[in-house]
């Protein structure tokens, strides 16, 4: 608790007051937003698209399906099931920070990807969707950025329909400690600076990096999941659990 008695979260690695968390995560994406597709393929030397790749694949979306891609930022995730739920099916694009909406809405409409893909402003906390909407939601880099993670889990298993997956890709905890210390190497002095070369912004980079050091490990967010209701909930380590998709499933 701060001197004000007002409840304190995590930013990166400072501690500050939680209700002022999400305006400084918004002045990152805001910060960041016009070079964001750009330094995913940068730091990540193009990997970033086989896991979301393998995010599709284990989403096993269908035709006609209601998808909800979550803090979808520029609409990678939400490219590809637009092509595989059609015209019968829908995907909503969702993100707190109108920066990365609008980046993700014009680069799908220059796409001609139209017609069943709408845009929604919205906090995860907080979900403006009816009970028991989506076959499938996914959030791909974006819990960690979330103020109150198990309100944010709780609020995606109520807009799940009975039967319906929740799919998490995020940066995780490095299983052997060879990887763990090129990792660390690789986040704090090299991110940084290629953030400050392209985007001309070390700190926002700064923050990321120290942003996934503050997230759940693996196995605590599994149990995250269980306890917002969700079951049958397991993960699947990419890249030596750099990243992390977990799964799991509304009964």
């Amino acid at each position: 608790m701060s001197d004000n008695g007002s409840k304190q979260t995590h930013f990166g690695y400072k501690t500050v007051d939680a209700d002022k968390k999400a305006d400084l995560v918004a002045d990152v994406f805001h910060s960041v937003a016009a070079k964001y597709d750009i330094m995913n393929d940068v730091m990540s030397f193009g990997v970033h698209r086989f896991w979301k790749r393998f995010t599709i694949e284990t989403a096993a979306a269908r035709p006609g399906m209601k998808i909800l891609d979550l803090a979808g930022g520029t609409g990678d995730l939400t490219a590809k099931f637009s092509r595989i739920v059609g015209p019968q099916g829908s995907v909503t694009l969702a993100d707190i920070n109108d920066s990365m909406l609008k980046v993700g809405r014009d680069k799908l409409r220059d796409r001609g990807i139209v017609g069943n893909v709408s845009y929604v402003q919205a906090n995860a906390e907080a979900l403006p969707f009816p009970d028991n909407h989506f076959d499938i939601i996914t959030i791909a880099f974006g819990l960690r950025n979330v103020t109150d993670k198990n309100a944010a889990l709780r609020s995606m298993q109520r807009v799940l329909k009975p039967g319906g997956k929740l799919l998490i890709l995020e940066f995780s905890t490095p299983k052997h400690d060879i990887m763990k210390k090129v990792y660390d190497l690789y986040s704090f002095k090299v991110i940084p600076q290629m953030g400050k070369l392209i985007t001309n912004d070390a700190d926002s980079y700064e923050y990321l990096a120290e942003s996934i050091r503050m997230h759940p490990d693996q196995e605590t967010l599994k149990q995250m999941m269980i306890d917002a209701g969700l079951e049958h909930v397991d993960y699947t380590n990419l890249t030596d659990g750099v990243v992390a998709l977990h799964r799991g499933y509304k009964f």
